[in-house]
């Protein structure tokens, strides 16, 4: 059955033609966004929502919300997105940050132009019947310092326009490299720094705990006097009403503001004051970058659906096309590490630790990580994957570490996954063959070579004569068929493990069959998602 994707707000019909292309079902009904109860009746449908700013996804709905794998914004801002609700549900969250970067980018410097030559008053004034050729005494953008608060994807675009201007540009950004900058042509200093050096500031950073009210009261006092303000970003990196205040003092000379913490913005501190200018959240408005936000989340909502592959997502690793073909065997090779983990460990997780050796550690290990996670949790709840278990591991208060090291041994890759509690220690090891078969290679620490299989039946003894007779008349008195049968010891004499493949499952009166016989330290039956 082909995937079923619900559009809940307004896509252009190109963008919902390329669900249909690519072998998606695709129900459009962009009035459905502004209707909850609506959406809530038929969500459960759906194994995508592809939405823009109108549809809610609040915890609620995802409530409802059974089948739903991935929702797609088509644009940055998630703000109508429940994030973290998503997240514990398993639901991915994707947005399409470079399809309006542009726009924004040349908002933001049309902005800039509009409050240093007062331009949209002068406008009203011309407009008017006046001729107050006086009254509008700009500045020039020529030689002045631009600092921009935040050098990404936006931050980035603005600070090649403002180059080519002619302008200085200092940047602050904590992720901003020294090299990065130099080959930007920027340069990079901290937030006193800029305050106090720029002529004019731009804001592009995300809405976080860190970035609000980056621009307080406190930090405009830090800026130069005469400074203009231009902010197309997110609500709410401003305070609004200490910038007022400063715009009123004469401190600030000018602002222009795309954005504004409560949306739509019909009464503002800020609006009816001299040389502010103000636009309605336009950022992404262009034909430009609606059409182009469309088309990419369909583009990577299909990609999702049909592959496997994860781009722009916000609460997920992202695993380009390529990658997943690639990784798919590695993938899986993580979950059956990580569900050998979960399902012989009976007590509380401290701590998860993988190691990747060899050419494994050139691939994309968050996303790996996420696998081997989602096998130990699913033991406990059948429900977490990739996304929710990260999540959920977390809110356990279970420690996840990550080693790469080149290679060591005879494979040329692996993963071990090691698993501590309170009393003991667990170790898995694993590779991925020429076959794209995953295999356990070391269990405990004694080396074997295990093909994986949906059921299969874990032992512990001693190393005595005896076992492989009474484990196969055993199974074979009970109807259970061995499709593979794997030894493994730490020495003559000492500890042995066995590994089965089955046929299948093995039903709990043979396990205690085993069990009873006195043979064994451990016998434990598996099942592995294959």
């Amino acid at each position: 059955m082909p995937p079923r994707v619900l559009v809940s707000d307004e896509l252009s019909e190109t963008a919902v033609q390329i669900f249909r292309d690519r072998g998606v079902e695709v129900d459009y009904m962009p009035k459905l966004g502004k209707d909850k109860d609506a959406l809530a009746e038929i969500i459960g449908q759906y194994d995508g929502l592809a939405i823009r700013s109108a549809s809610k996804v609040t915890a609620k709905l995802l409530e409802k919300a059974t089948r739903l794998k991935v929702i797609g914004r088509a644009g940055i801002g998630v703000d109508n997105v429940d994030i973290p609700a998503a997240s514990k549900k398993g639901v991915i969250v994707m947005n399409t940050p470079f399809g309006n970067s542009i726009t924004t980018a040349e908002h933001a410097i049309a902005m800039m132009f509009a409050v240093a030559r007062q331009l949209p008053e002068a406008n009203a004034s011309t407009q008017a019947g006046k001729w107050e050729k006086s009254r509008f005494l700009g500045v020039e953008l020529f030689n002045k310092t631009l600092g921009v608060i935040g050098a990404g994807n936006i931050g980035g675009i603005v600070c090649d326009r403002a180059i080519g201007l002619h302008m200085k540009v200092v940047a602050y950004d904590p992720f901003l490299s020294e090299e990065r900058a130099k080959a930007m042509g920027v340069t990079k200093v901290d937030l006193d720094d800029l305050l106090a050096r720029a002529d004019f500031i731009t804001l592009h950073v995300p809405l976080t705990d860190k970035t609000r009210n980056i621009l307080s009261a406190e930090n405009l006092g830090k800026t130069k006097r005469g400074v203009r303000i231009i902010n197309c970003a997110r609500g709410g990196l401003i305070d609004e009403a200490a910038l007022a205040a400063a715009l009123t003092s004469g401190h600030v000379a000018g602002a222009a503001l795309d954005v504004f913490e409560t949306e739509p913005a019909t009464e503002n501190p800020l609006f009816n004051l001299p040389n502010v200018v103000c636009t309605p959240h336009l950022g992404a408005a262009t034909t430009e970058a609606q059409e182009n936000v469309a088309l990419q989340v369909a583009e990577q909502m299909s990609d999702y659906l049909l592959t496997g592959a994860v781009q722009n997502a916000l609460n997920m690793p992202s695993v380009t096309a390529e990658e997943a073909a690639v990784m798919g065997p590695w993938i899986k090779l993580a979950s059956h590490l990580g569900a050998f983990i979960g399902q012989m460990t009976d007590e509380p997780i401290k701590a998860i630790n993988i190691l990747y050796d060899g050419s494994v550690t050139a691939m994309n290990l968050p996303a790996l990580n996420s696998a081997v996670i989602a096998g130990v949790m699913k033991a406990a709840n059948p429900d977490v994957n990739l996304v929710s278990a990260p999540i959920v591991a977390k809110e356990r208060g279970i420690q996840i570490s990550t080693t790469r090291q080149d290679k060591t041994g005879v494979f040329d890759a692996y993963i071990k996954v090691t698993m501590v509690t309170d009393r003991r220690e667990r170790s898995v090891a694993g590779t991925c063959f020429s076959d794209g078969k995953p295999r356990f290679i070391q269990i405990k620490g004694i080396n074997i070579d295990a093909e994986i299989g949906a059921h299969m039946l874990y032992t512990t003894n001693d190393d005595v004569p005896g076992i492989i007779g009474l484990l196969g008349m055993t199974l074979g008195k009970n109807g259970v068929n061995i499709a593979n049968f794997t030894l493994g010891r730490s020495g003559a004499g000492q500890e042995a493990i066995a590994i089965i493949y089955l046929d299948q499952p093995i039903a709990p009166k043979v396990v205690d069959t085993l069990e009873s016989t006195g043979m064994f330290q451990q016998v434990k039956p598996l099942q592995f998602d294959v």
